[in-house]
């Protein structure tokens, strides 16, 4: 007689327990879908347009020679509630001198996003990332990210993971 694994047993408790009357061959870990890698320094960065959450759309023809930064973010990531407040400063200071911004929520619904960007007077122009907006802004693995598109249209930083105030802040020397 065949012994099942500690694994397959584990899964058939687990699966039994949650009322599911499947056998533990049946039982298969889902694998999420791979993020993409961040993109390389140098690769051209095609824009699309995108409805802004506070109204509005971002249009690509606005970052036309001009350095945009683009930013995925979540209202429940404890690195971009550290980072947030940073790029706000960086909109405050340099949107003067032609920088172009497009931020990116990867919240569940737009409503969590909206309801962060008020509670925090955030202004930086901000989307939802929808899974049509998506196809286009594909987010690369880790949260935040980060990334930095030169006047020549093409990626002059990418960036995954927190970054320090004075990393937010030389962001700037791209203008």
């Amino acid at each position: 007689m065949h012994t099942p694994s500690n694994t397959t047993r584990r899964r058939w408790l687990q699966a039994t327990a949650a009322g599911l009357a499947l056998p533990a061959s049946a039982i298969v870990q889902a694998k999420p879908e791979k993020e993409p890698p961040l993109p390389a320094v140098g690769s051209a960065l095609p824009l699309t347009p995108a409805p802004l959450l506070g109204g509005g759309q971002f249009d690509p023809a606005q970052a036309d020679g001009r350095v945009l930064v683009l930013y995925w973010w979540a209202s429940w990531c404890p690195f971009c509630a550290e980072q947030s407040p940073e790029m706000q400063k960086l909109w405050d200071a340099q949107r003067g001198r032609g920088l172009q911004m497009l931020t990116l929520s990867i919240d569940k619904k737009p409503e969590l996003a909206v309801a962060y960007l008020r509670k925090k007077n955030y202004n930086f122009p901000a989307a939802w990332l929808s899974p049509e907006l998506l196809r286009h802004y594909h987010k690369p693995e880790g949260l935040p990210v980060t990334v930095v598109r030169g006047k020549d249209g093409r990626v002059a930083q990418a960036e995954k993971g927190q970054l320090f105030p004075e990393d937010v802040a030389q962001l700037a020397r791209w203008l």
